[in-house]
C-alpha cells in the first residue's frame, strides 16, 4: 500500500486532521525561508498532539549541523529529510533515518543519486524549480524515474487529489508526499482536501491490488 506524507504542517488542528485522515506521516519544515516554516518549539507542540504510529519527519535545507542537533533536542523527530546539497556523510551523522530529496530534471542521474545516498531510507523526488528547494507545487516528468531504482521512491511535486491516482499508477512509488495540493493557504491545510487526497490514494491502491 502506498504510504502518505502530508508536509508543511504549521497548526495543531491540521496535524490532528492529517492523523485522523489516515495519513502515515507529517512533515515539519525547519527552513526559515519557507512560508511553512516551524520553530523548534512550535514543532514540538505539533508533534505532541499526534497519536501513536504517525511518523514525524523534519525537513532541513543545508542547515548547520548544530542547528539540526538543537532541533532534535527539542522535537522528537522520527526521520530527517534533507532538501539541499547535503553530502551522504552529513545526512548520516545524526543517528536518525533520513530521506534525501532530489530535484528532478532532464540530465539528473537518479541511479547515481541512489548509489551516492545508499544510506538513505528513500529518495524523495521533487520538481526542479531554479532557486527553490521544494514546496513549489510544480510537477515533473515522471518518465524520468528509472523503474529499477535500488531505493524506495517517495513521489512529491505538485500532487493533489486530481492527479495522485495517475502518479501512483505510473510510478508505483513507496509513498507520496503532498503539501500545497491540500492547502487553502501556504502552511494552512484544508481537512477536506487532505481527506480527499488520502481517500484517492487508498482507492487506487485497492484498484491496483485486484
Amino acid at each position: 500500500m502506498t504510504r502518505i506524507k502530508i508536509c508543511g504542517i504549521t497548526r495543531a488542528e491540521d496535524a490532528m486532521a492529517v492523523a485522523a485522515s489516515g495519513a502515515d506521516a507529517i512533515g515539519l519544515v525547519f527552513y526559515a525561508k519557507s512560508p511553512r516554516h516551524a520553530s523548534a518549539e512550535q514543532a514540538a507542540q505539533l508533534a505532541a498532539v499526534l497519536p501513536p504510529f504517525v511518523t514525524t519527519v523534519g525537513l532541513f535545507v543545508d542547515a548547520d549541523a548544530a542547528f539540526v542537533r538543537e532541533v532534535l533536542r527539542v522535537v522528537p523527530l522520527d526521520v530527517l529529510q534533507f532538501h539541499g546539497d547535503e553530502t551522504p556523510e552529513y545526512c548520516a551523522q545524526f543517528g536518525r533515518p533520513y530521506l534525501k530529496a532530489i530535484r528532478v530534471k532532464a540530465g539528473v542521474d537518479l541511479l547515481q543519486c541512489a548509489a551516492q545516498f545508499s544510506t538513505a531510507q528513500a529518495l524523495l523526488l521533487d520538481a526542479y524549480v531554479a532557486g527553490v528547494p521544494g514546496g513549489t507545487g510544480a510537477t515533473f516528468d515522471w518518465g524520468l524515474i528509472p523503474r529499477q531504482l535500488p531505493l524506495p521512491v517517495i513521489l512529491s511535486g505538485g500532487l493533489d487529489a486530481e492527479n495522485v491516482a495517475e502518479a501512483i499508477e505510473r510510478v508505483r512509488p513507496y509513498a507520496v508526499d503532498v503539501s500545497s495540493g491540500v492547502e487553502v493557504g501556504k502552511g494552512i491545510k484544508d481537512a477536506a482536501k487532505v481527506a480527499a487526497f488520502v481517500n484517492e490514494v487508498k482507492r487506487v491502491d485497492v484498484q491496483l491490488s485486484r
